[in-house]
């Protein structure tokens, strides 16, 4: 970690009518068990972890998490006891994805849907570490000042390998990896983040906080796109899942329906529109995130693509 950046040419029809080439890092390629975002997030954060002498990791997420997937499997590939702390009830039947985190060693713990909006709290994490023994805390998603240091490298390894392009497009959730990428770019190129939630007009602030507490500064060469989120996080529909398919059967990559399919579909809509001049280079970056099929195969039956 890390190899040279695999980057895969996407001939899509807007971009051809628009002049614009499309490409696609296959930044899920990076690490077999911890793809895309999720490592690049964690890599520093463990570094810290053992820095301050600690064992244990921390941290939240809901039922079908990528997050608490990717820690789970760090802890057991790192060495370090796990802990989940998980939004909701146990259920009588775990999530496939709560399976695995249990397989990887992860210690689950529950708690109400009202206790986990405290998360943010320092009293109740106080609380939580003092009932379930000193830990390393990691944000929900991922998400601190180390973690934007991990994702822009990144960046720099574009520029090792000598790629050029004009513009990074990647899948917003809380807004992490794009901070991450514009601390990495500093100002260079183009940032799109193609929001995966709903009414999430909150998310620019956040960026700019995130670049802020990190960096120092706050940047203005990014753009959030507001048009692909198909009815907020985790939700899909018909015409999305239809795009994935029929993604999958022209350029045989898979896409997930709550972040990469979102960013794709996002893209397009934004190079149709002319958002991008003729002559660009613009680069999407697949983040991962296929573990959650498993998830959405256990709640509305087998969904292609078959490659899944």
């Amino acid at each position: 970690m890390p190899t040279a950046p695999i980057l895969q040419d996407l001939a899509e029809p807007a971009a051809e009518r628009r002049g614009v080439r499309l490409r696609l890092l296959r930044d899920d390629w990076q690490h077999p068990e911890l793809p895309g975002n999720k490592w690049r997030k964690l890599q520093y954060n463990l570094l810290a972890a053992r820095e301050q002498g600690q064992n244990t990791l921390l941290t939240f997420g809901g039922a079908y998490s990528n997050h608490l997937a990717a820690v789970a499997a760090a802890g057991r590939l790192q060495g370090f006891r796990a802990i989940g702390v998980v939004r909701g009830e146990e259920a009588e039947a775990l999530s496939p994805t709560l399976q695995q985190c249990r397989a990887d060693g992860m210690q689950l713990h529950f708690v109400s849907r009202e206790a986990y909006r405290r998360r943010h709290d320092p009293a109740w994490v106080a609380e939580l570490l003092t009932a379930l023994g000193p830990a390393y805390v990691l944000p929900e998603g991922g998400t601190n000042t180390l973690a934007l240091r991990g994702v822009a490298e990144l960046v720099q390894e574009l520029d090792e390998a000598g790629e050029a392009y004009d513009a990074l497009a990647v899948a917003c959730g809380t807004g992490g990896t794009l901070a991450g990428l514009l601390t990495g770019l500093d100002g260079r190129r183009q940032a799109v983040g193609v929001a995966a939630l709903k009414g999430a007009d909150w998310l620019a602030a956040e960026v700019d906080a995130l670049t802020e507490q990190a960096v120092g500064r706050r940047y203005t060469n990014y753009h959030l796109h507001h048009g692909a989120h198909f009815g907020g996080y985790a939700s899909y529909s018909t015409e999305l899942l239809g795009f994935i398919e029929e993604f999958y059967l022209r350029h045989r990559v898979v896409l997930d329906p709550v972040y990469t399919g979102k960013l794709l579909v996002g893209t397009l809509q934004l190079i149709e529109a002319g958002y991008f001049a003729p002559g660009s280079t613009v680069v999407a970056v697949h983040t991962g995130g296929l573990q959650g099929w498993a998830g959405f195969q256990q709640r509305f039956g087998s969904y292609p693509p078959a490659a899944v």
